[in-house]
């Protein structure tokens, strides 16, 4: 496949400079970050066609991509944007059978911030 056919992966950025997701990924061990980083890859070749154990819808337009090592599990939250854009927002790890609505509130958040400024940027 062609990169025309890719989906560009982008970290969202807070107006501070600080990019969330970035940021915990970092704090992971180095297996943890190595297989979230292959996750990334796989969805910027799959698009939304990428579906569970990797990928989950969550509700409104949010996903999380899923990664989990032994009783460790981690979550990447993310939306898509138009021209094939996927907009990566935070990360936390998972400790309760549900994703905490505080993360997803989150991940709406930012990217209501994402597009007023895509939007101040056309």
């Amino acid at each position: 496949m062609d990169d025309s056919h890719k989906f560009h992966v982008i970290f969202y950025e807070k107006e501070n400079g600080k990019i969330p997701a970035e940021e915990y990924i970092d704090t992971l061990d180095i297996k943890m970050s190595a297989k979230i980083y292959r996750l990334l890859m796989m969805i910027s070749k799959n698009g939304p066609e990428l579906r569970e154990p990797y990928s989950k819808h969550l509700e409104d337009g949010i996903f999380e991509l899923r990664s989990r090592i032994g009783s460790n599990i981690s979550r990447v939250l993310y939306f898509f944007f138009l021209e094939r854009r996927i907009i990566i927002t935070n990360g936390f790890t998972k400790k309760t059978l549900k994703t905490p609505k505080n993360e997803i509130d989150k991940a709406k958040e930012y990217r209501k911030q994402y597009i007023k400024r895509e939007g101040n940027a056309n």
